[in-house]
Formats: C-alpha cells, sequence, structure tokens
C-alpha cells in the first residue's frame, strides 16, 4: 500500500507540476524547457526507490518556480539571447549557407528531406530557410514561387467560419450550446428532422448558415466508386 500511495502521489504531483508550466510537443522544447523536464522528472522519479516523498516534492516544487523565473525574464530583450540559441540560417536568397550547415550539424540531404516536406525540391526557389531553437526548419520561398494569395488578385473573401461541434461521438457537448445560445430541445428537434439518434452521431456541427451537419458512423455503399477506393483486400 504505501509504494501505491508513493506512486499515486509522484504521478498527480508531476502531472500538477508539468500543467502549472503550460504545455508543448516535446518537437518544440527549447534547450531550457529540455533541461527543466529532464531534472523535474529526476526528482519527482526519485521516491520510488526512496522514502523522501516529501522532500523531493519540495525540491520539484523549487525546479518550478525556478523555471517560471526563467521563462518571465526571457521576456526581456537584452536576457532572451542568453536564454535562447539564436536560428541558424541554412538557406539565403537560394544559397546554401555553408557555414550555417556547419554549424546546424546538419548533412545536405538531411536539408533536402526537410525541404521536400514542406512542398519544396528546388533549393533556388528558397529565399530563406534557418534551423530554428527548437530544431524545426523554417522556410520562406521567393516571392514568384509562394502560394497565390487572394489578395494578389485582388479578390474580397469571406472570413473564415469554424463549424462549432455540438455532438461528438454521441455526447452532447452542452458548454457549445450555452455559447450558441441554443438549448437541448432545439439540438433534438434538428437531430430528429435528419431522421438520427444523438448516440449514432459520430460528429455533429453547427455551420455558419445556422443548420447542423451531421456524420454518423453509417458508412454508405458507394458501389465500386473509384473516389471512396480503399487500398488492401478488404475494398
Amino acid at each position: 500500500m504505501e509504494t501505491l500511495y508513493r506512486t499515486f502521489i509522484i504521478f498527480v504531483a508531476g502531472y500538477l507540476f508539468l500543467r502549472i508550466t503550460g504545455k508543448k510537443a516535446v518537437s518544440q522544447m527549447n534547450t531550457i524547457d529540455l533541461l527543466y523536464i529532464f531534472v523535474l522528472t529526476n526528482i519527482i522519479s526519485t521516491p520510488v526507490e526512496t522514502s523522501n516523498v516529501w522532500k523531493s516534492l519540495i525540491y520539484a516544487g523549487i525546479v518550478v518556480i525556478l523555471y517560471k523565473i526563467i521563462l518571465r525574464l526571457s521576456l526581456h530583450n537584452q536576457l532572451r539571447w542568453l536564454l535562447y540559441e539564436r536560428p541558424i540560417v541554412l538557406i539565403r536568397n537560394g544559397d546554401i549557407d555553408r557555414k550555417g550547415m556547419k554549424k546546424a550539424k546538419m548533412p545536405l540531404n538531411e536539408l533536402l528531406s526537410n525541404l521536400r516536406v514542406k512542398g519544396y525540391t528546388d533549393t533556388q526557389n528558397i529565399a530563406f530557410a534557418a534551423m530554428e531553437e527548437t530544431g524545426n526548419i523554417s522556410v520562406i520561398p521567393k516571392s514568384q514561387y509562394r502560394p497565390v494569395q487572394p489578395n494578389d488578385l485582388n479578390l474580397k473573401v469571406k472570413k473564415e467560419y469554424l463549424p462549432i461541434p455540438l455532438i461528438m461521438d454521441g455526447q452532447i457537448i452542452y458548454h457549445n450550446l450555452k455559447y450558441l445560445q441554443l438549448n437541448q430541445g432545439w439540438l433534438m428537434n434538428e437531430v430528429d428532422k435528419k431522421g438520427e439518434k444523438v448516440e449514432n452521431i459520430m460528429l455533429a456541427t453547427f455551420l455558419e448558415n445556422g443548420t447542423l451537419f451531421i456524420d454518423n458512423k453509417e458508412i454508405k455503399n458507394h458501389k465500386n466508386d473509384p473516389r471512396y477506393y480503399n487500398p488492401g483486400k478488404g475494398n
């Protein structure tokens, strides 16, 4: 029981500490973020082998406070460049920066692979490419190779509307109904009009025109329509 108790305390404390310091994907973490995670996990895992649970949690709390202080200091320009690494330029105006490639310790084939992932096959089409502090590669193409924007064609486009989910996996999203100033009666009426049941609906969203779009769990038979080809022997 003591082992289960200590494990539970460590798990809850670690979760709370990570929630306090915010959330980032591993690929978005910089050097300070990774160091913080390594130190914190090492501290809070110590009580698994020893009995100093609360002492370890105090140390972990101190680490969290120090990390928050460092994040706050990083908002000041004078300290930002000391705490974070500068981006490393890899391509400038179509030319590969050899010094930058050497500094980033990146072979040429890896650079070309990153460009292909972003949809670019020729380095001559790149105006600027750099390795950010997180290790990601940011690419800015030359103006003649970037995707055409509506503004380039003097087109006026309407604002993008984000469909608001009202039902997900058979469960009603009540806070979204409240946000839209709608009630459950209206939703049930719309569901009945489409001959559906809430528990059978995978996704139902509120559209810009005020209607309800429903995607249920049933997959219709498309009678060998090539547009709905399913790879494999089970097609």
